[in-house]
């Protein structure tokens, strides 16, 4: 008889999952993920059961989390781009946690975003504070972790702020840039998340590194890192977020499917 399931990880491949994953299996674990991103090149693909990630099929999403005791939740839409937006993501999300309790999930590890607020007229910072609530109704316990930003190798925030400062003759920071965010390390990230599997009780924590730094002061560091001679400048928020509904609306076009001309 083989052994039993215990832990289910969305994205094992993706940037924090894999840290999670690592860790599990290094607890003798064994270990599925739900990803629509099998990577056969990796070296965590022999080590996890693999399961897609599909939302359209609920009775199959169920029954990939039978028997499991905790689901380690990091799936999420970063970007929204053409059909896909924080909203699909704050809906789909709320079928995999339906999922889990028809399969009996007993607990559910959710990486969410610091500040998250139902108030807030940012989708990702709105959605986010959605599913908060939607797995503190439900019947599964929980710990739910706000990190701010994560750090390491392959991460996303940082790797982006040091591309744009190397290929743009500007950095734009929305405001003065003088709030404060706190990193924390990936793999304190994935630390923090298994013992938080671990227990029992329902909590949120503010899953952040020793460090604060003001946004333009880390925006500078970086700049400063890679020698790069980007100007950074300051615009109000609502600028950059009609440049960023400009940018959507070209990316949703450009993602149509073409049609060719009969003649």
């Amino acid at each position: 008889m083989g052994a039993i399931v215990t832990s289910v990880v969305t994205g094992a491949f993706g940037f924090s999952g894999q840290k999670i994953a690592k860790r599990l299996l290094a607890r003798g674990e064994r270990v599925r993920t739900l990803t629509n991103h099998p990577q056969p090149a990796s070296p965590l693909f022999r080590r996890v059961e693999v399961s897609p990630l599909n939302f359209a099929d609920t009775k199959k999403l169920t029954e990939s989390m039978r028997g499991v005791s905790v689901l380690y939740n990091t799936y999420w839409v970063r970007f929204s781009y053409g059909e896909i937006s924080h909203e699909h993501a704050v809906d789909n999300t709320k079928v995999l946690l339906r999922a889990a309790e028809a399969a009996g999930v007993k607990r559910i590890v959710h990486v969410s975003i610091t500040s998250p607020s139902a108030d807030s007229h940012l989708p990702y910072f709105k959605g986010k504070a959605e599913l908060e609530l939607a797995i503190q109704a439900s019947s599964l316990s929980y710990a739910i972790l706000r990190p701010a930003v994560l750090f390491g190798e392959g991460d996303i925030l940082i790797n982006n702020i040091a591309f744009m400062l190397k290929r743009f003759p500007a950095f734009a920071i929305p405001g003065s840039g003088d709030y404060r965010i706190q990193p924390i390390f990936v793999d304190d990230l994935a630390e923090l998340a298994v013992e938080c599997g671990q227990r029992s009780d329902s909590y949120i924590v503010d899953a952040v590194g020793p460090e604060s730094y003001k946004y333009t002061a880390l925006v500078k560091m970086i700049r400063n890192a890679i020698g790069s001679r980007t100007w950074i400048v300051h615009v109000p928020p609502a600028v950059l977020r009609f440049a960023s509904g400009v940018l959507g609306a070209i990316l949703k076009m450009l993602s149509l499917p073409r049609t060719r001309s009969k003649g």
